[in-house]
């Protein structure tokens, strides 16, 4: 077969890749921009320059490193989108210190995996956000709170975890407050600082984020400064950013939408970070944009849908908007087309990725032909490979399907302290299996056209049905269970539960879904639940989730979703 026509595609190699550490950069970045703004917060009425966001990262990394914490140590974050997680992001990176983001709708049982999974050793938290009181959560994870003196728990269920610190300027037993640690530092932590980040490498794992599992539990995708830096950087350039652009960020921060694609794409280009709120809320972003001059705006699908759908959206000037990355899942043909024409994003991008990916592998650019920009997920990012493979792992021909596999600087270290799933991911040639179906144009445009695996896309949350049903399977009364997704206009997609119930046992929907209250995210919590005697299955006892993913979408009524 003529190579050319083969599913193979490689970046360009210009411009080179950074290669320095994200506390570098940043430092780079507050002197040459000193006097522009860096970060603006409406919610918070916060408003720092380049220069003054920079004081605040150097005060809380030798704050950090005050409490005895050590390069390499792990320090989580589990908080909505704030100026406090912006600092700690970079505060983290430049104190060598690995940031673990705990994905704020985590309940009980999903804190103490990820917390003992990585060993964290310290963890900032909010007081609550929506209907998660966090401390209340981390009070009854660790009643041995409330006689623990700040940085010294001694817990059973959290054996790791000696420091605790909150935002907010309440007190609560056991807890140091964020501000202090932000003016505890001394002479000694900050010459330590100087010392430790001169030392660090590029190559060094900076952040670890938690990635849905198709096995039950989450695994903890482990990424380095050269990874993210890079990323964002090039997410950036895609899409022509200057110091000029300011970057409305609704995504939130825990995920690579945020912390990558957002903070850090702004940071090394120079721009400014706006962040409307908490969480997502159209009329919110929609009100940031005008009053604070948004160039860009992030979002997935439903984000969009649901600014548009403002019964006021005429209302809010979105004059100064001209580009953006609508990403997270698939992306309706005709949202696509009403962002360019109604919010006036006409250089707005669509990018693909995964978090195992730093995350962006495939993105349009501002010059592309919309058509191509709303039909495809754009080309190779500069640095990456992308094959696409069949069944046997051999290539496939341009425009036929296969697993799409990536390789290059943006791929993870691995997962942490999993080599196992390390390494039934990412191969001994360093490809990275996605698990996404896509083709290739003769152009070298990618498409998503499925997945290798069952994985549902919620309003942009990967949830893993397996995941799902292990955590179902600790009911007494369940005998089996099997989720799977259905389509939903606003979503995306919805989960499904089919339930076989053991013998004599009865249930009901809102029993399941009360099991779920406080200890799994609101995402993975199924909408639809069926209780049924048995599950189609194939005659070598497979199970067939198609089979019944068409009979739910016919007994609802549902219409599958038409996606570029």
């Amino acid at each position: 077969m003529n190579s050319q026509l083969q599913s193979y595609v490689k970046g360009d190699e210009e411009p080179a890749l950074i290669f320095q550490t994200i506390g570098d950069m940043f430092d780079q970045a507050a002197v040459k921009y000193a006097d522009r703004e860096a970060l603006v917060v409406c919610d918070q009425d916060i408003r720092w320059t380049y220069a003054g966001l920079a004081e605040k990262i150097e005060a809380c990394a030798a704050g950090l490193l005050s409490l005895g914490l050590e390069p390499g140590d792990r320090v989580g974050i589990w908080a909505p989108n704030c100026a406090q997680w912006v600092i700690t992001q970079y505060a983290t990176a430049k104190a060598g210190l690995i940031q673990v983001n705990i994905n704020p709708a985590y309940r009980l049982s999903e804190l103490e995996y990820a917390l003992n999974k990585v060993e964290c050793k310290a963890l900032i938290t909010a007081e609550s956000f929506k209907t998660s009181a966090y401390i209340a959560m981390l009070e009854e994870l660790a009643p041995e709170l409330a006689g623990s003196a700040p940085g010294q728990l001694m817990s059973e269920k959290l054996p790791f975890l000696k420091t605790l610190i909150r935002l907010g300027s309440d007190k609560t037993a056991g807890f140091y407050n964020f501000d202090e640690i932000m003016s505890r530092a001394g002479e000694d932590s900050y010459s330590k600082l100087k010392i430790i980040q001169t030392s660090l490498k590029p190559q060094d794992a900076i952040n670890i984020q938690f990635t849905s599992g198709t096995t039950g539990a989450p695994k903890g995708a482990t990424l380095t400064h050269h990874n993210i830096l890079n990323n964002g950087y090039f997410v950036g350039r895609a899409m022509n950013f200057t110091p000029q652009d300011r970057l409305c960020i609704p995504v939130p921060l825990y995920h690579c939408f945020g912390m990558v694609m957002g903070s850090l794409t702004c940071v090394t280009h120079g721009a400014c970070m706006v962040f409307p709120g908490e969480a997502f809320d159209p009329a919110q972003t929609l009100a940031a944009i005008e009053q604070e001059k948004c160039t860009a705006l992030h979002g997935v699908p439903t984000m969009f849908i649901a600014e548009l759908e403002l019964p006021d959206f005429d209302r809010f000037d979105l004059g100064t908007l001209r580009t953006g990355i609508m990403a997270g899942s698939s992306c309706p043909i005709e949202v696509m087309k009403r962002v360019v024409s109604e919010m006036n994003m006409t250089e707005v991008t669509i990018a693909y990725g995964m978090t195992e990916t730093s995350p962006v592998s495939f993105q349009s650019s501002i010059t592309d032909p919309l058509e191509k920009r709303v039909s495809t997920v754009g080309r190779i990012h500069p640095h990456v490979e992308v094959k696409i493979i069949d069944e046997k792992g051999h290539m496939t021909a341009r425009g036929v399907k296969g697993e799409l596999c990536t390789r290059g600087y943006s791929v993870m270290k691995g997962y942490w302290a999993d080599a196992e799933r390390t390494a039934e991911t990412i191969d001994e040639d360093g490809w990275m299996h996605t698990g996404d179906l896509a083709t290739l144009d003769e152009d070298g445009y990618g498409n998503i056209v499925g997945r290798v695996k069952d994985m549902v896309i919620r309003g942009g949350e990967n949830v893993y049905p397996r995941e799902v049903e292990e955590y179902f399977y600790r009911h007494p009364k369940i005998q089996d269970a099997q989720v799977f997704g259905l389509p939903d206009e606003k979503y995306g997609e919805e989960l499904c539960i089919w339930i076989c119930l053991k013998p004599g046992e009865t249930s009901t929907a809102e029993d399941m879904r009360d099991f779920c209250k406080n200890q799994i995210a609101h995402y993975k919590i199924p909408r639809y639940v069926r209780f049924v005697d048995e599950f189609p299955m194939t005659v070598t006892g497979k199970i067939q989730k198609f089979v019944m993913r068409d009979q739910m979408i016919k007994e609802l009524g549902l219409q599958e979703i038409k996606t570029a």
